[in-house]
């Protein structure tokens, strides 16, 4: 039997996980102020990156559903909606546990936590939308499309919320501002993440299209 694409992906992307995560844990010295604690950030980027980037694919999709009606940009919408929102729930959860032993708390209401959480809640909303519009595919794929490209408006919000306001969060840093083990310990996890999201990716959206195409085969034929 022929290997799926995606699965080769995903076996690519465990085998550079394991690696990113055995040269995070060992191939980077400690950081200067935070010491081992830092590590997790190892895992909290690279989710935040690929987060942003699935919900970015989603914005494509919803937009190109809305212009062309095609179906696999549905599927595709599904798919990244549903993959999105398990990393953003992921990140969040690591950031409290990061939060825990450097800012002394689990949550604390800082401009970046609540613009996640709020694109955490309206990202669900939409997911939501869609599981109550069942009667009407097309109607649902019509406005699930709306409602993602309208919670899109999230993404530089939270990108952008530790330069509008004042944050205890950490503000982006640039390639050149930090040392080259933890750039690379970062790139590396961050080309793990993408490669099992997108595994994730392609094995929801083949159970969307099953599922579209079960729902619009014709009845089998009466027996007489």
């Amino acid at each position: 039997m022929k290997l799926p694409w995606e699965h080769v992906i995903g076996i690519i992307g465990l085998g550079v996980l394991i690696y990113g995560q055995w040269f995070g844990l060992v191939g980077v010295p400690p950081d200067r102020h935070m010491g081992e604690v830092a590590r997790i950030l190892f895992v909290h980027v690279p989710t935040a990156w690929n987060a942003f980037a699935v919900y970015t694919v989603a914005f494509i999709g919803a937009l190109g559903y809305l212009l062309s009606g095609r179906k696999g940009f549905d599927h595709l919408l599904e798919a990244t909606l549903e993959v999105g929102t398990l990393l953003t729930f992921m990140l969040i959860l690591q950031g409290s546990i990061f939060a825990r032993p450097t800012w002394g708390v689990w949550w604390t209401w800082d401009p970046r936590l609540v613009s996640s959480a709020v694109m955490l809640a309206v990202y669900v909303g939409v997911l939501v939308l869609r599981t109550i519009v069942v009667g009407d595919v097309e109607l649902r794929a019509m406005l699930t499309s709306v409602a993602t490209i309208l919670a899109s408006v999230t993404l530089p919000v939270t990108y952008f919320s530790v330069q509008i306001w004042r944050s205890m969060h950490q503000m982006q840093t640039a390639p050149t501002d930090i040392d080259s083990p933890l750039k690379m310990a970062w790139r590396i996890n961050a080309i793990a993440f993408a490669l099992i999201a997108t595994w994730f990716i392609a094995r929801r959206y083949r159970v969307a299209r099953d599922n579209y195409t079960r729902r619009e085969a014709p009845p089998l034929p009466e027996v007489a």
